[in-house]
Parts: C-alpha cells; sequence; structure tokens
C-alpha cells in the first residue's frame, strides 16, 4: 500500500539542519508548520487556526539544496510521503508522523525567488555528496553567472544574443 502524500504551504519553524551519514549521503531535517489562516469578515482581521507541525527530510542534492536555499520563517510549498518514525529512548517506544521530502520550492506569495541551477546540475553531475566548502557566516556569498553546459538545448550563443536553432 503507497503512503499518504501530501502537498501544501508550510512555514519552517527553524532553518534547515544539514548533516551527512557516515556513508556521504546528505540528510536535511526541516521543520514545518502548516496553519489554517483565515481572516474573520466579522472582524476583518487574521485568525490562526489549528496548526499541524511536522518534521520534515529531505535527501542528497535535495537536502543541500533545501539547506542552502531556506531559512527560519519562510514559507514553501512542500510534497512528499507522510512516514511514522520510531525510536526508544531511556526503554520506552515513541513515534511521531514525519514527512519524507519529495519537492520543495518557495512560495511566492510573499516572496521573490532567483532560481539557479545547482553546481552538481553545472557539472553535469547526478548523485549527491558533499559541496566545496560554504563561506563562513558572516562572509558574503558571491554568485557568478552559470555556463550553460554545451549540450543544453535551451541555451544562448553569448556572441549572438540568442539561438538560431529551437531547442526540440
Amino acid at each position: 500500500m503507497a503512503l499518504p502524500t501530501i502537498t501544501g504551504v508550510g512555514r519552517l519553524t527553524a532553518d534547515p539542519e544539514l548533516r551527512f551519514t557516515q556513508s556521504g549521503k546528505a540528510v536535511a531535517s526541516v521543520p514545518l508548520a502548516f496553519n489554517s489562516r483565515r481572516k474573520n469578515p466579522q472582524t476583518n482581521e487574521w485568525e490562526d487556526g489549528d496548526v499541524f507541525f511536522i518534521r520534515g527530510t529531505a535527501w542528497e542534492r535535495l537536502a543541500e539544496n533545501v539547506a542552502e536555499t531556506f531559512a527560519k520563517g519562510m514559507e514553501v510549498m512542500v510534497t512528499g510521503e507522510i512516514r511514522t518514525e520510531s525510536w526508544e529512548k531511556d526503554g520506552q517506544k515513541h513515534e511521531r508522523p514525519s514527512l519524507m521530502i519529495r519537492s520543495i520550492g518557495p512560495s511566492l506569495a510573499f516572496s521573490v525567488a532567483k532560481v539557479e541551477r545547482d553546481a552538481a546540475s553545472q557539472s553535469g553531475g547526478q548523485g549527491g555528496g558533499q559541496r566545496a566548502a560554504q563561506p563562513q557566516q558572516g562572509q558574503a556569498q558571491r554568485s557568478r553567472p552559470a555556463q550553460p553546459p554545451a549540450d543544453d538545448p535551451w541555451a544562448v550563443d553569448a556572441a549572438k544574443g540568442y539561438s538560431d536553432e529551437p531547442p526540440f
């Protein structure tokens, strides 16, 4: 039986936490809150309804991209499967729902996003793995315009400023 899939708009309750397994696979923990906020027609004020908190998990390149892109308080659109995490602590068994994130992106309702290919896509890589060293906190991160792969059908000829060939 397939696990239930959800798609919704939520908010990060903390910064994503990126770590690596012993085999080098990236995994990001993403704490999310989904609420049923609505406008009260009598008072014309926004009211918060029930809130559903869940911890999302992203793997490999998605995990690295999530950790690099999102921060506490950001509104995101997310799709994934609901799972049950189980663990034992001090002889007690514990369970909680979790979300295996398949897709996540910024909600553009109250923000603007600039989409760029990640470093692994630039080099044509398929797998995850650790990235080059990230800038230290407080250092500015400089982004360079990305060069498209040579076989990219949507690429633009830099000399002409356009492509003569259709991309299909």
